[in-house]
């Protein structure tokens, strides 16, 4: 069966979880209180439709408390946000993703039940940071205010040690979940494994560690 998606707002952030969503083969229904924007998405999603999510009665009659997940991208707007965000959880909603535009805000949407916070600019933001500091952190990707995935791409320094050689858990406390090689990815690779000039470490950790991880190992 196809997953089913709601997603309101359709500014630059919404609209493109949008077309993402329908790319990767899910049913999605837009929704915005702006119907020049909706029009625009007509073609795209498996339905469009013009309304203000603050809205109970309106959102009723969509039937989306029958939707397991839906991504409130509001731009703006924080009342709006706030408000669809409360109304949805109380009509049962399984699963919110809720876009929010500064800590007050994204305290208030804990508060008021949202499942996941994105923060869309922040977040791209540290990715960027990460990326210009060092060459060899390819992405960066927060899992907490502590915790990260990170690309780590392989030099010279380490190409031929085995994982077993670096014994990167027991020195560094970080986790390699895989490796990136051409066109394959290795997933889970055994402590055998060698590493090659070219491979890309995808890293799980604290982000002090990966940080220290990548300073002793590739610089």
């Amino acid at each position: 069966m196809k997953k089913e998606f709601v997603v309101i707002g359709l500014g630059r952030f919404g609209g493109s979880i949008v077309s993402e969503l329908v790319e990767l083969g899910s049913d999605v229904m837009a929704v915005d209180i702006n119907p020049t924007l909706v029009d625009e998405y007509a073609d795209i999603a498996t339905q469009a439709v013009a309304l203000d999510s603050t809205d109970e009665t309106a959102l009723r009659s969509l039937g989306i408390h029958n939707v397991e997940h839906v991504i409130i991208a509001i731009g703006e707007n924080i009342q709006s946000s706030i408000l669809t965000t409360l109304i949805l959880k109380e009509l049962g909603v399984p699963k919110l993703t809720v876009k929010a535009q500064n800590d007050h805000h994204e305290k208030v949407l804990e508060k008021v039940g949202a499942d996941q916070i994105v923060r869309p600019e922040r977040d791209m933001g540290v990715r960027v940071a990460n990326n210009i500091v060092s060459n060899n952190i390819l992405d960066y990707l927060d899992l907490s205010d502590e915790h990260s995935i990170a690309e780590l791409n392989v030099n010279g320094k380490i190409a031929g040690d085995t994982l077993i050689d670096l014994d990167i858990r027991a020195n560094y406390g970080i986790n390699i979940v895989a490796i990136k090689r051409a066109d394959d990815i290795i997933v889970s690779p055994r402590a055998e494994e060698k590493i090659q000039n070219g491979d890309v470490l995808i890293v799980i950790g604290s982000d002090i560690d990966i940080h220290h991880f990548e300073k002793k190992l590739f610089h």
